[in-house]
């Protein structure tokens, strides 16, 4: 398959992604927790949304979340039959599609709710929601027990078209907060006073993301959480062992590889030379003057991965210095092998660096 003719490259490896599946979903079937694989880092061009979703499945995920109605729409339309839950609030204008493309939605206000059960009598349907707690992280969610407990009192008593599917939250995405004991046990503590109130044990209480996999892991996960929502986790399987410092064997974690090219060879001081103002985004970096260094400037940048520190070089001794919006500065000074002109650099993709390439329309997506 190799050489490529366009690059960068981003090789999507599909056995890792079944293979870290698998593994999530068996350490969380031993706690009695499903697991919902979230595919919003997927390239949804060329129906790949579907090679990675089947993956998850056959891995024994419970259904496919993603956060965007454009894509889950694209999913549909290609043949996605499985049960798919819209992880980002729905906007206004889009609670149509939701009721049409979607099984599950996250909600935290109550007049798109009631306006999905008027879709839904319309069309016919049944839509399941979850309602989000806010638990401290001050992204979605009722910040307010006693409103949520309320609302989901009315969607059970009042909504005839909409099923009151359980409550979720989440965890370390805006406000950093850390899934702990105390915060997810509080979850389970709503979840059984709306469970008591309605008559009926809600059926999924969601406990996060990929952030709450180290409490699954370790055996602390509260009794009553009984699904979670993992991307990364699956995906990239870097954020556990690099962030939380656990040892991770079991999980493959360069599923995600970018390939580029090198375009430049030369030595060159490693200090600005003249007065420092600010780069082509408006900020001032700091540079280290290490002296002269053997430097490769590689046809990969800030449009095609986001921030420029978000790939890891895989040869040995290469550091990346920084980049621009078409550029990546590579000192290849201490490597072991002699970088030239037209080598092809592999690079290990962290979670912002596959989210913007699997997007980006200059980098040529593989599946192998």
């Amino acid at each position: 398959m190799e050489p490529y003719h366009n690059y960068p490259v981003l090789e999507i490896h599909l056995d890792g992604i079944y293979h870290n599946s698998k593994a999530v979903v068996d350490m969380c079937r031993e706690k009695n927790i499903q697991v919902t694989g979230v595919v919003k880092g997927t390239d949804s061009y060329e129906n790949s949304y579907l090679q990675i979703a089947k993956q998850m499945l056959n891995a024994g995920c419970s259904s496919i979340g993603d956060s965007r109605i454009n894509t889950i729409k694209r999913m549909r339309e290609a043949g996605m039959n499985a049960p798919v839950l819209l992880i980002r609030i729905p906007m206004p204008c889009e609670l149509e599609d939701v009721i049409t493309y979607t099984d599950i939605s996250l909600n935290s206000e109550i007049e798109n709710i009631k306006t999905l059960n008027q879709i839904a009598l319309q069309k016919n349907k049944n839509h399941k929601v979850i309602l989000m707690m806010d638990l401290g992280d001050l992204r979605e969610g009722y910040i307010k027990e006693e409103e949520l407990i309320r609302d989901a009192l009315f969607i059970e008593k009042e909504l005839k078209n909409i099923t009151l599917y359980g409550i979720g939250t989440n965890l370390g995405c805006f406000g950093s907060i850390k899934p702990d004991t105390t915060n997810l046990n509080r979850l389970v503590t709503i979840a059984d006073k709306i469970s008591s109130a309605i008559g009926r044990k809600l059926d999924i209480v969601s406990g996060g993301a990929t952030s709450t996999l180290p409490l699954v892991l370790d055996g602390t996960i509260p009794e009553g959480i009984n699904h979670l929502r993992v991307g990364e986790g699956i995906a990239n399987a870097r954020d556990l062992q690099d962030i939380w410092g656990l040892d991770l064997p079991m999980f493959c974690r360069d599923n995600y590889t970018i390939k580029a090219q090198v375009i430049e060879v030369k030595e060159k001081p490693s200090y600005p030379i003249g007065e420092i103002f600010v780069d082509a985004f408006g900020n001032t970096p700091d540079y280290i003057d290490k002296g002269q260094r053997k430097r490769a400037l590689i046809a990969l940048g800030k449009r095609d991965v986001g921030d420029i520190f978000n790939v890891l070089p895989k040869i040995k001794g290469a550091t990346v210095e920084g980049g621009s919006s078409d550029h990546l500065i590579l000192d290849v000074t201490d490597c072991e092998a002699d970088i030239v002109l037209g080598d092809i650099i592999e690079f290990e993709a962290c979670y912002g660096a596959m989210i913007h390439s699997t997007y980006s329309s200059s980098v040529t997506k593989i599946y192998v």
